[in-house]
């Protein structure tokens, strides 16, 4: 079994990496590529237990994705985010298992509404793919990537009930309620607590191999504790990604550096092999689907799939629309309060909004938020009618959705009937490759011919970033000033003229590293490009007893503009998106500094 796992993963990974080349959808084509070859003869059955495929893929592949989530924009959207990750995967699991025990009474009400559960969750790695390629909007892939953090622990924790009610078990609503409750408790408290942990590593190690090691690792061990003390291991992993996300500017920029490429590959790596995996078991399913139950399963998977995908369109309307009048309702109970405040300011309700507008404006001495930073934090984002569509159909099934059906047979402690387990696997697999083929064929055609695109936004994002140039470069520029002082002080009058031609070249630096990040091919900073720019750095130091002194002048000069940027982004006056643009160019001076170090050590 190891050779031939070892054959599929390097297979994926090159249909994956020549997908990547050419262009097209890699899920898709690695999809349809392990099932040309499955239908060869001489191929072996490759099986994976659910529990081990769960297990292995889902805890690096969510901690990747909350790692490079905003954690900003992932509160401010979490309006649309909690309709679609909770409430959208409770509708379709009871109108799929009505459907289902409609057409297969066999499988029993509880059975019925298990493969609803199974099949509720939509899995935004393809769409994603496609989002980022054709460009759309940041709002509706925050959308989309924070829906698929969460929709996971709704969809595990109704299996893990609706599994017990088919194994024998006695469970009543609020049992369920209760479950789902300290499955969320539970969860984040021990991803806050592992995202705690791993970032204080990150913060006093100088090792980046020692930390993105430990990276690696605690993913799969805090997923695993949630677990065994009832608790959402997704929720777990989701929660430590985004803090230790949200706290990566704090770490040094070598951390940052080597995480980015660390978790490409991973996810590359992961996804690669579970689309091959979808594709090498279709024609099992398929066999299944003409066996024993026959037409049955076969009208029951295309019904399945239908309903899968048509009740996705009508809940993100319907939910929008209600969303829209749940927000207006609370901004005029804000605006009937603030008018309250003015009239009556010492009474105990105005004490209540001027906390809550104090709240929205930032801590106190910090940097004023803008007009539109407060509406960023009043108002959830606002969706097109174009872009709802496009999120209607980013509906596409995948790895949560094979391995829950994959460990059905467990998760029933075998008290299902073996025809119904196997009928139960063979919806859950064509629904994933139906959506698969069906919205992930088309959604790039649909993307382009509604022509919803991030051109606004990125005008937007050209106006922050120049803004927060401008206030970042003014702050450096006073330290600088202020160091200027010291630095005659210490060296005389006559070395005032050195110290500004050095300041005038570290704007020259700063202004070719932000070129060189722009025009470089790929994310990161070619090497060629650091080596240019450390040679530059180097003709600033015209005296090499004081290359110490200028090396650290330049590192406070990047660490001012860094906590500029820290700052702007916390009042909201820039998104935590941009943010992260520009400290890549940030952390390629201080590689250009090191590198320039290096070179004149060696």
């Amino acid at each position: 079994m190891g050779v031939e796992l070892f054959i599929v993963l390097a297979g994926a990974v090159a249909v994956a990496g020549f997908a990547r080349w050419r262009g097209w959808p890699a899920p898709l084509l690695v999809t349809g590529a392990a099932l040309v070859v499955s239908m060869l003869p001489f191929i072996p059955e490759i099986s994976v237990d659910g529990h081990l495929l769960l297990n292995l893929t889902l805890p690096p592949l969510l901690y990747s994705a909350a790692l490079d989530s905003s954690f900003i924009s992932f509160k401010r959207s979490l309006p649309h985010i909690r309709r679609l990750g909770i409430g959208l995967v409770l509708v379709t699991a009871v109108i799929v298992g009505v459907v289902a025990w409609l057409i297969m009474p066999e499988l029993t009400f509880a059975g019925a509404l298990l493969l609803g559960a199974i099949v509720g969750p939509p899995d935004a790695v393809s769409a994603a793919a496609i989002g980022r390629k054709l460009g759309l909007p940041r709002r509706v892939m925050n959308v989309m990537s924070g829906e698929s953090l969460i929709n996971d622990a709704t969809s595990l924790t109704l299996v893990r009930v609706f599994a017990a009610i088919v194994a024998g078990a006695t469970v009543t609503v609020w049992q369920g309620i209760w479950e789902f409750v300290l499955a969320v408790l539970v969860g984040v408290a021990f991803g806050l607590v592992a995202g705690y942990l791993l970032h204080w590593l990150r913060m006093i190690s100088s090792d980046t191999i020692v930390s993105a090691t430990f990276g690696l690792l605690i993913p799969f061990g805090v997923y695993a504790l949630a677990e065994e003390f009832h608790g959402s291991g997704v929720l777990a992993v989701v929660a430590m990604g985004l803090y230790v996300g949200y706290n990566a500017p704090k770490t040094n920029y070598s951390t940052r550096q080597h995480d980015e490429p660390l978790w490409k590959s991973v996810d590359f790596l992961l996804e690669s092999f579970v689309f091959a995996y979808i594709g090498l078991q279709l024609p099992g399913v398929l066999a299944e689907l003409f066996g024993s139950h026959g037409s049955t399963i076969v009208w029951l998977s295309i019904a399945v799939l239908l309903t899968v995908i048509a009740i996705r369109p009508v809940f993100v309307f319907a939910s929008y629309a209600w969303g829209q009048m749940w927000q207006k309702w609370r901004l005029l109970r804000f605006k009937h309060a603030r008018e309250e405040l003015r009239k009556h300011p010492d009474a105990r309700r105005a004490r209540a909004v001027r906390a809550r507008l104090e709240r929205v404006k930032g801590a106190k001495g910090g940097p004023e938020p803008t007009k539109e930073a407060l509406r960023r934090r009043l108002l959830e984002p606002p969706l097109s009618r174009r872009e709802r569509v496009v999120i209607s159909w980013a509906g596409m099934r995948g790895v949560v959705t094979l391995a829950m059906a994959a460990a059905l047979p467990d998760l029933t402690e075998h008290e299902m009937p073996y025809g119904n387990v196997e009928a139960v696997i063979a919806v859950a697999f064509v629904v994933t490759v139906g959506t698969l083929l069906l919205q992930g064929l088309t959604l790039p055609w649909l993307i382009r011919t509604l022509g919803v695109s991030a051109d606004e936004e990125r005008a937007n994002d050209l106006r922050e970033v120049e803004r927060v140039r401008r206030i970042s470069k003014d702050a450096g520029l006073e330290f600088l000033r202020k160091r200027q002082e010291k630095w005659v002080s210490e060296y005389g009058e006559e070395a005032r003229d050195q110290f500004n031609n050095f300041s005038r070249g570290l704007l020259r630096v700063q202004r070719d590293t932000v070129r060189a990040e722009r025009e470089a091919e790929t994310e990161e900073i070619e090497i060629g490009e650091l080596e240019k720019i450390a040679r530059k750095q180097e003709k600033l130091y015209a005296h090499r007893a004081a290359a110490k002194e200028f090396e650290e002048l330049s590192r406070g000069w990047i660490e001012v503009r860094r906590q500029v940027l820290m700052e702007q982004c916390r009042v909201g006056n820039v998104s935590e998106e941009v943010m992260r643009d520009l400290f890549v160019a940030m952390d390629a001076e201080e590689l250009a500094l090191d590198t320039r170090t290096r070179f004149r050590e060696e």
